[in-house]
């Protein structure tokens, strides 16, 4: 693959969203400039003034003066931040070769949007220009005769690369591993291989150490930077490895047990060996950062009841083909809680003080309920529990709700009977409160359970549901309490 423009390489980090007011900027001063061009047309000018054209040219000189100063992240920071239109005007701006890395630092939905305008021939450069890990990160959104082009117009060994990374599923170490990795073996000195790392232009990305492999690529130990650069150069390979409690998996190993691992362990990098012990890839620090981002990401939108990553300029049509299924979840619930409140209209005409308190019910068991499924939800991200610590947890979390509610509870039944001069209420209040709160952590433990118990995303619609919950479930004990005891 191409290396980076040098220049590119010396954007600052903290300075991007200048680098996007920048941008913006000088889009709205071009398309101020085509708004006059289009203007003189209008009234009949045969062509444009000739300070309208050389402004255009100046502002599209700096545009692309600018862009080309920026690392790809950054680039891809500010199309995902600008509108369909100006993020195509900005695209055709990059120069070619960036295109691959700009999109692998492009969310799903800003990468579709770009490649549906991307020419045929575009796309077969952009999959002839990356590596193999990085074409299989593109092979969903790529269309399957460029992705076979690409694999055609490779070697053999690369080949083989490329179809191993597209055959595993989303999720696991073998769709995550890179392959450019170096490898040495055991019986020769640290000289040699300090000798034959100095034949790279510039080491594989995030190498912390090398791997040593026998003449069958099995995985014999490996051996650090750090013990390379000061041992004696004279010292075997053998002597100065490492080759117990070496911390290694499979592709067929789950990603997220592998990021914690990372996380556990302080990893940079390891190996990726087969069932023969062979190493076939190796799993780096910036693909388990990207993995973890992801699914934080998706982990947001599914309590949020999104199916999918949503591009936020997107057209309307698109938007609302990613909201409505919860959305419909969600009125069908509000339905539910408004037939309950139905229920309960006279006791409300007479007791009016109820419809200014039982939102607070609901309010507070739905934001109880939202802070366990998300402690569960965590829980079972990381593997710090199985199903069966349901019973346990929910213990746990009812006497944490019992204990909040009757101190909370009283709180408000206190105040309530206070404003409203009514001791009973108060006492209802405080029930009622303890009572959803209760529900509220059962629901909060249960949901996320059953979803993970199911082979779902413990997080999918969990808010929208604990809410559903809550709400009606909160205006049904309270206002059935009031009418019981009040009336």
């Amino acid at each position: 693959m191409q290396t980076e423009p040098q220049q590119a390489l010396m954007t600052d980090p903290d300075d991007v969203q200048q680098h996007l007011h920048d941008v913006q900027a000088l889009l709205e001063r071009h398309q101020l400039v085509e708004h006059l061009a289009r203007g003189q047309q209008d009234e009949g000018q045969p062509a444009q003034a000739p300070q309208t054209s050389l402004a255009q040219r100046e502002h599209l000189a700096e545009l692309h003066q600018l862009v080309a100063r920026l690392h790809p992240a950054d680039i891809a920071y500010i199309l995902e931040a600008l509108p369909l239109d100006d993020r195509l005007r900005i695209w055709d701006l990059v120069a070619p070769e960036r295109d691959g890395d700009i999109l692998l630092e492009l969310s799903d939905a800003v990468r579709e949007s770009l490649i549906e305008h991307m020419e045929h021939h575009e796309l077969a450069a952009v999959a002839q220009n990356l590596e193999a890990d990085e074409l299989a990160d593109l092979a969903d959104d790529l269309p399957p005769e460029v992705i076979e082009s690409a694999i055609a117009s490779r070697e053999e060994e690369e080949q083989q690369q490329l179809r191993a990374a597209l055959s595993y599923p989303e999720g696991t170490v073998g769709a995550l591993m890179d392959f450019d990795m170096v490898c040495v073996r055991e019986d020769v000195t640290l000289e040699v291989v300090l000798r034959y790392l100095r034949r790279f232009d510039e080491l594989p990305s995030h190498t912390d150490k090398i791997f040593v492999v026998d003449r069958e690529d099995q995985l014999k130990g490996i051996l650090s930077l750090e013990v390379l650069l000061i041992n004696d150069p004279e010292m075997e390979v053998s002597e100065a490895m490492r080759s117990g409690n070496i911390i290694h998996f499979s592709p067929e190993d789950d990603a997220d047990e592998a990021a914690q691992s990372f996380e556990r362990y302080d990893l940079v990098s390891a190996p990726v060996i087969n069932e023969r012990a062979q190493v076939i890839g190796r799993l780096t620090i910036d693909s388990v950062v990207d993995h973890i981002r992801e699914g934080s990401e998706q982990d947001l939108l599914n309590q949020a009841g999104l199916r999918e990553e949503e591009d936020i300029f997107a057209s309307v049509w698109d938007s609302l083909r990613n909201r409505w299924a919860w959305l419909a979840v969600n009125m069908i619930t509000a339905v539910v809680a408004s037939r309950v409140i139905g229920v309960f209209e006279d006791s409300i005409a007479r007791l009016v003080a109820l419809a200014t308190l039982m939102p607070i019910v609901a309010g507070i068991g739905g934001n109880s309920g939202n802070q366990t499924t998300t402690l569960i939800v965590r829980a079972l991200a990381v593997g710090q529990i199985e199903h069966s610590a349901y019973l346990r947890l929910l213990r746990k979390e009812v006497s944490v709700a019992l204990i909040n509610g009757l101190l909370w509870g009283g709180f408000l039944g206190v105040l309530a009977w206070l404003l409203y001069g009514n001791p009973a209420l108060g006492v209802v209040m405080t029930v009622a409160m303890t009572l959803n709160l209760i529900l509220a952590a059962s629901a909060g433990v249960t949901i996320p359970m059953v979803l993970s118990k199911l082979g779902l995303d413990p997080a999918l619609g969990s808010s929208v549901l604990i809410t559903a919950i809550t709400d009606s479930g909160g205006f049904f004990i309270f206002l059935g309490l009031a009418t019981v005891f009040l009336l």
